[in-house]
């Protein structure tokens, strides 16, 4: 038996990974790279694997980050079957659509700039139409139920804790060790105990071998109720000098626990008075339909929140919680001055309408922006956190004056105590544990403590890596392997970037120069400009070789 890793794999986006036994072939999870602009652009790369020889695909759960490369892999090619819990698939109806829909919009606005320069025009990675295709092969189930997917392969679904459908994933597999069968582990992204909404992360009995997320490996979390607290005393304090605080938030999960937080707040206390109550914005149109899903499913919540629903008590509608649904709504949110709380996507502030309140409220000191959720290398959010002074926002360079808060409390990721405990309650032990969906830090620092504690060897994986199990030994039979034809299609990206680069200075160049260049800096400009006439050349050369 062959598992590969072609994601996730010293980071945090792009969950992909192949089992390759004697009879079947079956991916774990199709995510979508996230952060900059580099690893956007590993979601256009071929598939580095047979699509038509995958049988299965298992899906963890509804994050784009494990999920959004299904309808590029369907459009590709793939005709197996996609198996999932019912409320995955039902998130996944709503999120891969808005994908695609982003995906056509984004290729359309580069496209009328490529018009403009005369460049080759490009496609979106997929369209509405494909996403809607590849609902067509998902096939839902429920926790618990033992999926037998025919003589060689058994699966089992088991709570995962992160977000709504959220799985751990089993695999039974024949006849793969001297005969006997093998039990392999994903555990997706594990959440934590005692959050709202959802039930607490199951635990695991045995494993032969497990692969563990590690998006937190070396952190330990604050408590939620500490984040929450906080929170609502940012919320009172920033409306008391009349700010508005912002709350970029992943539409499915995140902002549901944000919602069921602030209604306990509002709705059960008592000290509040109703113009104490500060407007409450939901702006996503993908969050509300997500709502509505977990509104549909609340025979997944914890006893808690069934409860509530049982005596009547939707905890996502309260008095002072408004659902943002048209783009005129919201952007008359940022053209009113009253206090007021926006939570919009996306969480990490690569896309959506989460960008224009940025745009419009980053630089007023008076307002807030709160982060309640990881932050990947390279993304805005992650900019932010960082300490940037200036950054640029849909064509403009903006001052950041507000005050900025990360609340890991609110982070639905397992920490490092919470792993640790996890893999303390199997029963029987995995031999060896794979580390994945984190960067190369967490992973070590995890994997470092799992040796101490249990005397377990972990294996942090490269993408590619691909690794033969025999019995109990593991050889890595493959690492990178990078194709000629995706060295070239790189390459073309690079230049096409440093060619569209170039273009927008000359443009720049053309209108300010007169206010630009003077005695004091005309020396460093012509010398940079040489030094670029240069690494032209030198460029040419190669290329001639």
């Amino acid at each position: 038996m062959d598992i590969q890793f072609f994601g996730a794999a010293k980071m945090v986006t792009g969950s992909n990974y192949l089992i390759t036994t004697k009879k079947n072939k079956i991916l774990i999870d199709c995510g979508m790279f996230q952060g900059n602009d580099e690893k956007d652009r590993m979601n256009y790369l071929d598939f580095a694997y047979d699509i038509e020889d995958i049988d299965y695909l298992i899906l963890t759960h509804a994050h784009i980050d494990h999920s959004g490369r299904i309808p590029k892999l369907v459009k590709d090619g793939f005709k197996g079957k996609i198996l999932c819990t019912k409320p995955t698939f039902e998130l996944c109806e709503i999120m891969l659509l808005d994908s695609a829909k982003i995906q056509e919009q984004d290729a359309q606005w580069e496209n009328k700039k490529r018009v403009r320069a005369g460049r080759k025009l490009i496609e979106p990675l997929y369209t509405i139409k494909d996403a809607e295709d590849s609902l067509r092969y998902f096939q839902p189930y429920f926790y618990d139920q033992r999926i037998i997917l025919n003589d060689e392969i058994t699966i089992r679904f088991k709570d995962a804790g992160h977000i709504l459908g959220s799985s751990i994933v089993e695999i039974w597999i024949e006849g793969e060790n001297n005969g006997h069968k093998t039990k392999i582990v994903f555990s997706g992204d594990l959440g934590i105990s005692g959050r709202p909404i959802i039930r607490n992360p199951e635990y695991i009995e045995e494993a032969d071998y497990l692969i563990l997320e590690s998006t937190y490996g070396d952190t330990n979390h604050v408590a939620f109720k500490d984040s929450t607290e906080e929170l609502i005393d940012i919320i009172n304090r920033t409306a008391l000098r009349g700010g508005t605080v912002i709350i970029p938030s992943f539409a499915v999960g995140r902002t549901q626990e944000l919602i069921y937080e602030l209604n306990n707040y509002y709705e059960y206390n008592t000290d509040i008075e109703e113009y104490m109550k500060v407007p409450i914005y939901i702006d996503s149109p993908m969050a509300v339909n997500a709502t509505e899903v977990f509104q549909r499913n609340s025979s997944s919540f914890d006893e808690e929140a069934k409860d509530l629903v049982l005596k009547g008590d939707n905890p996502f509608i309260f008095s002072n919680l408004r659902y943002i649904k048209t783009q005129e709504e919201s952007m008359l949110l940022n053209k009113s001055n009253y206090p007021k709380v926006i939570i919009s996507s996306s969480g990490m502030a690569t896309a959506g309408r989460v960008r224009h309140h940025l745009k419009h409220n980053l630089w007023n000191q008076d307002n807030s922006l709160v982060f309640v959720g990881y932050q990947a290398e390279g993304t805005l959010g992650r900019i932010l956190l960082d300490g940037a002074e200036k950054v640029k926002l849909l064509g403009e360079e903006i001052d950041v004056q507000l005050e900025i808060y990360n609340l890991e409390g609110f982070s639905g990721h397992a920490d490092q105590k919470t792993l640790i405990d996890w893999i303390d309650n199997f029963k029987v032990k995995p031999k060896k544990i794979f580390l994945v969906h984190g960067e190369e830090g967490p992973a070590n620092a995890l994997g470092d403590i799992i040796k101490e504690k249990f005397g377990i060897e972990t294996i942090i994986p490269n993408i590619m890596d691909k690794f033969n199990i025999k019995g109990d030994s593991i050889e890595l039979k493959k690492g990178m392997v990078v194709e000629p034809a995706l060295l070239q299609q790189d390459i073309e990206n690079e230049l096409e970037n440093a060619y569209n680069q170039m273009a927008a200075l000359i443009e720049k160049t053309e209108i300010t120069y007169k206010d630009k260049i003077d005695d004091k800096n005309y020396d460093q400009l012509k010398n940079k400009i040489i030094e670029l006439q240069h690494s032209l050349m030198d460029l040419n050369i190669l290329f001639s070789k």
